[in-house]
């Protein structure tokens, strides 16, 4: 049995339980982080927000760290109805559709104001793309900002050439083309081990994921700057969702808007308490040396002319509205 079929025959991916007059749906939720992250608080919280409005009709079981599909896989997954609901990093698919990488382009936004405005202007054209492959956004939240953790002291982008330079997603893996250094794909989980083997020298990653990985352990150094802010989005199988009473629908897209604004609350805060939580630990907190900050901000350039080229008129749409 494929990998996929196993997990079909051993997950319900919809299960609809009926005891007498009580009917009962079952889902399960696929996400990628450790139950200490607060994307996956947020989650809890909004299954829990589910199962309160729906009087228990809709359950909700989120399965954390990639405990039932790994990150990669998690879209394809709820695409296929293998799993109703997901969370992913959406520039983790920016291959498949520019749209899906616009968050992570960097230095287009650089704080959480611009952020919301840029999400809000690409939001129709995001849902749009994910409703063509039978996905609704449920909501999206972001990371912290993006900074830059080495293992040495980097003053400029020249700094960068050669180093291995973990990348995720399409947009850090340009970072390490133009910039000079040799990028290595890891996914978050896997940090530590990267680093501590040798495989990786830095990255550009959000503080929380340096806290979750204990970035102190191997890294030395934390530059505070500000790349991008890049979202995930919570996603929900359509097939699935239109098999839920109104009442149901209309609980999970509430329940979906709050957990939007507090996400985003959340990571506000989290920004804050991580960076201080680096620092506690003995890594080296600083922003940008201006070469360092100036040649990045090159590269943003580069990347936003790249990305909009690559977008056609629905990018330049975005961008426009964005940029009022």
């Amino acid at each position: 049995m494929s990998k996929f079929t196993k997990l079909a025959a051993i997950t319900a991916a919809a299960t609809f339980v009926c005891t007498g007059a009580f009917a009962q749906t079952k889902w399960d939720m696929a996400t990628p982080y450790p139950d200490s992250n607060f994307h996956t608080k947020n989650i809890i919280d909004f299954t829990k927000d589910v199962d309160k409005a729906t009087n228990g009709s809709l359950k909700i079981t989120v399965h954390s760290a990639g405990s039932l599909i790994k990150h990669p896989e998690i879209k394809r997954s709820v695409r296929q109805g293998i799993a109703p609901a997901g969370e992913v990093l959406i520039s983790l698919h920016a291959n498949e559709s520019p749209i899906y990488g616009l968050d992570s382009v960097p230095f287009l936004v650089t704080g959480y104001d611009e952020a919301k405005k840029l999400y809000e202007a690409q939001r129709d054209a995001l849902s749009k793309r994910l409703a063509e492959e039978g996905l609704i956004l449920l909501y999206s939240v972001p990371w912290p900002p993006q900074g830059l953790f080495s293992s040495k002291e980097i003053k400029s982008i020249a700094d960068l050439r050669g180093l291995k330079f973990r990348t995720y997603n399409t947009a850090t893996g340009r970072i390490a083309a133009l910039s000079g250094a040799t990028p290595v794909q890891v996914e978050a989980p896997d940090i530590p081990t990267a680093f501590a083997t040798g495989r990786v020298e830095s990255m550009i990653t959000s503080s929380s994921t340096g806290v979750d990985s204990k970035v102190w352990d191997f890294l030395k150094f934390y530059y505070d700057v500000e790349a991008w802010l890049p979202r995930n989005v919570v996603i929900v199988n359509k097939a699935a969702f239109d098999k839920l009473t109104p009442a149901e629908q209309k609980a999970v897209t509430e329940a979906a808007k709050q957990a939007e604004a507090r996400g985003w609350t959340f990571s506000e805060e989290e920004a804050k308490a991580k960076t201080r939580q680096l620092a506690t630990n003995g890594l080296t907190v600083a922003p940008p040396p201006a070469a360092l900050k100036t040649g990045l901000q090159d590269i943003g350039k580069t990347m936003t002319e790249e990305w909009e080229k690559s977008a056609g008129a629905v990018g330049t749409s975005v961008l426009q509205a964005y940029r009022k």
